[in-house]
């Protein structure tokens, strides 16, 4: 069953369930306060009677005068002696000679029993009527009903035809409000298996109804993830692209070393090297690849310990040197005494990345800054370059998984780029507590900065 069927069928139920039990209230309230009315015409004709009746000479019950309840109010009325049986009745049931109730059932105090007399339904009030302590007799008064039980059924008829139209109307009404509700709902299914069918994440689904309400805020999001699968399909295409660029141009190299070494006959000091150090960069680039599948996947454990952080950073430093070489000067500025908390072979990792990438991207003859400092509650560590600058167009998505910004191939160095060693400098900082900032302006150079917070206790 479809959904708008089901909302249907809800509704309808439950102002149906509604409509019956304020009908049944209904139906009992009038018919209690009809049956009332009748028992209080009962109870003032029967007290008239009492009025009029009386014990003669002979201690039998007799009428000072004859009661007119018949003719003014349609009202009965049966005057039992309890030695002689009937003593007086209505003209209108003079041949009855049975009671209007049984008076074998009279208790010690008036009673109102609904009965019928020849089909025709009638309210009866019994009263005992007593002399002193001495049961003389009963008086019987009764009136005809059928005007209730017409009135009840008509009431009943009304309820049901008004419930049943109700719920018609109500059916009618939750089944359009529901297909105007769920027509986008099923414009954007359509739209989505659209999308699904044609492998093209650039559509959106459109939505022209209000949209604060939770459709329009179903599709707005639905709408949202288009955009950021679109955005990381489009990223993993330019990876890959990269990524064959990249392993192309070694694979080239060293293919074309081994024909060299097979047509020379012998082996060539410098092409074994050139063949040597392309098969380095691809052990690096695929060790790049794993760690990085390994971070996307949470399964990169991290070792926390104390890390002495300017320790860490005369190591890298001293790495650093031979890739310097003459070509860039590194210059070591302030270095506080700092401990952390965290895995000190990623941590390395991060300095040693930012480092690097300082020194490749910086033209000879420039220089890389490196110093450490703290405040009350974090360690700052800036690592500045010279170099020409980082487009403002790629500044803010660095640190994004598989981004390269293309302009970086244009710098000096061997046009790795920012692809990979970034976003796993980025994923590690942010799993110490820390944050990573860059600024950077063209022609002029590019400053990290990498906060940390300071180990406080026992590193756990």
């Amino acid at each position: 069953m479809s959904l708008r069927n089901r909302l249907t069928l809800l509704y309808t139920s439950l102002v149906g369930g509604i409509l019956l039990v304020f009908g049944f209230v209904i139906y009992q309230l009038v018919s209690v306060n009809l049956v009332d009315q009748i028992d209080e015409l009962l109870a003032k004709s029967a007290n008239d009677i009492i009025q009029v009746a009386q014990l003669n000479a002979v201690g039998e019950l007799d009428m000072v005068s004859t009661p007119k309840v018949e003719l003014a109010t349609n009202v009965y009325f049966q005057l039992w002696e309890r030695n002689t049986g009937l003593r007086l009745a209505s003209a209108s049931i003079s041949q009855l000679r049975e009671p209007m109730s049984p008076l074998d059932r009279l208790p010690g105090k008036p009673v109102y029993r609904t009965t019928s007399i020849d089909e025709t339904p009638i309210r009866v009030l019994s009263v005992p009527l007593s002399a002193g302590n001495r049961l003389v007799g009963s008086l019987q008064v009764g009136a005809s009903i059928a005007i209730v039980e017409a009135t009840q059924k008509t009431l009943l008829t009304v309820l049901m035809i008004g419930t049943i139209s109700a719920m018609g109307l109500s059916a009618l009404a939750v089944s359009l409000a529901t297909y105007q509700a769920l027509a986008s709902l099923g414009r954007a299914t359509d739209v989505a298996l659209q999308i699904t069918r044609a492998d093209d994440l650039s559509r959106r689904i459109p939505y022209q109804g209000p949209p604060a309400d939770e459709v329009g805020q179903l599709i707005s999001a639905f709408n949202q993830t288009l955009g950021q699968l679109e955005s990381l399909f489009d990223t993993q295409r330019r990876f890959v692209a990269d990524v064959g660029h990249e392993l192309r141009t070694p694979l080239t190299v060293i293919k074309g070393n081994i024909n060299l070494l097979r047509r020379m006959g012998c082996s060539d000091d410098e092409s074994l090297s050139s063949i040597e150090g392309e098969v380095d960069r691809l052990t690096r680039m695929i060790g790049d690849l794993l760690l990085l599948a390994r971070v996307e996947s949470g399964k990169l454990p991290l070792n926390y310990h104390m890390v002495e952080l300017d320790t860490l950073l005369l190591e890298v430093l001293q790495q650093a040197r031979v890739l310097a070489q003459d070509r860039v000067t590194l210059r070591l500025g302030d270095l506080d005494q700092v401990l952390v908390c965290g895995d000190r072979d990623r941590l390395k990792q991060v300095v040693l990345n930012l480092v690097e990438n300082a020194i490749k991207y910086t033209p000879p003859g420039g220089e890389v800054f490196v110093h450490i400092d703290k405040t009350e509650e974090q360690a700052r560590l800036c690592i500045s370059d010279t170099g020409p600058g980082i487009p403002p167009e790629d500044l803010p998505h660095i640190f994004e998984r598989f981004y390269r910004a293309e302009k970086s191939r244009t710098r000096t160095g061997d046009g790795k780029g920012f692809g990979l060693g970034l976003s796993i400098a980025y994923w590690i900082v942010r799993h110490h507590g820390g944050e990573i900032e860059v600024e950077s302006t063209i022609g002029e150079g590019t400053h990290f900065t990498v906060w940390l917070p300071l180990m406080e206790g026992d590193c756990t």
